[in-house]
């Protein structure tokens, strides 16, 4: 039997991932800090941890203890925009967090680390985003996420550490924290309209996404550590097809059974059209799922009523007032 560990098994995509490995027969850990995700989406049957990633004592702490066979590293602050205004936060937590699980990784001798990324890191321009065009990340957050594939790369180099990236896209699904009011566009918008609010849309919203269904990407994510072939790899996972978030937002309202109610703000700095191309983690880990947009939103939704609203709150650490949209201020 495998030991496990999952950072940020507490939030979103970690919650998901962390069952799928205690059904499996994984023992598993989770380590969050708890800072975006909730300690009731832990599943039954894992252990949880409540630290930081940035804690380096307490990162140790927890491999000396368990020692780890695999280890899935979720944690992060996934808040793309934002990132230009918190530039010193989103580094100690993507990249200094990540340096002391890569330590800890090479240190305890762990057989293989799954790093979860972003398309963040191609920036604008590339369509359809694939794995062998050179990233050229414009935001902080894409910087980071780059500098850790770096780093991942370098560690194998130097101490032989096997690692699978995955860079996964607007996903979106049940535990998403839909009170954070900076990421996330489907959890805000359901956030919203359960609040009597209209949704929020930058500039015309005829930006497109190929938003992706979390259980669509947790297989690939949870079988990586089992497929020889993808150690050393980087993998685009998630939907294929993209829709306008003008589109979204009809389907969300559907989905909550509320009237399409938008509030369009002044447009931000962000890629204008984001899809990548799955060929190669189809060609690698086989036929991937695919949930149509309208039925994992509805899924969402089902969830969402259980869970109710949630209060969205801001930002308490913003680094860098200049250009801050003013629907983030305050």
């Amino acid at each position: 039997m495998a030991t496990s560990l999952v950072t940020g098994g507490a939030g979103f995509i970690g919650a998901h991932l962390a069952r799928a490995l205690v059904q499996r027969g994984d023992t598993v850990v989770v380590l969050d800090d708890l800072s975006g995700g909730f300690a009731d989406n832990v599943p039954e049957g894992a252990f949880f941890v409540h630290a930081s990633i940035t804690d380096e004592r307490a990162v140790e702490r927890v491999f000396a203890e368990h020692r780890f066979d695999y280890v899935y590293h979720l944690a992060a602050y996934a808040a793309e925009g934002l990132s230009h205004f918190i530039r010193a936060f989103n580094y100690t937590n993507n990249v200094v967090g990540s340096m002391h699980i890569i330590n800890a990784c090479v240190r305890h001798e762990v057989q293989c680390l799954v790093f979860t990324s972003s398309i963040a890191v191609y920036g604008a321009g590339q369509l359809p985003m694939r794995e062998e065009l050179v990233p050229q990340p414009e935001d902080p957050y894409g910087v980071a996420k780059y500098a850790v594939e770096l780093d991942l790369r370098a560690a194998h180099e130097m101490f032989g550490l096997k690692s699978v990236v995955f860079r996964p896209h607007n996903v979106y699904g049940e535990f998403q924290n839909i009170g954070d009011r900076y990421r996330n566009v489907i959890g805000i918008f359901m956030n919203r309209l359960m609040h009597g609010e209209p949704m929020p849309i930058f500039g015309d919203g005829t930006q497109t996404r190929a938003f992706s269904y979390v259980g669509d990407i947790i297989p690939a994510l949870a079988h990586a550590v089992h497929t020889p072939a993808a150690f050393g790899e980087v993998f685009n996972v998630g939907a294929d097809r993209d829709y306008s978030v003008n589109e979204l937002a009809s389907v969300v309202a559907d989905a909550l059974g509320a009237e399409r109610r938008v509030q369009h703000l002044d447009a931000r700095r962000e890629v204008q059209h984001a899809y990548s191309d799955h060929s190669k983690v189809r060609r690698v880990f086989g036929a991937q799922p695919e949930t149509p947009l309208a039925e994992g939103i509805r899924r969402m939704a089902e969830w969402a009523r259980v869970v109710g609203p949630r209060q969205s709150q801001a930002f308490e650490n913003i680094e860098v007032t200049r250009n801050l949209p003013p629907a983030w201020q305050g």
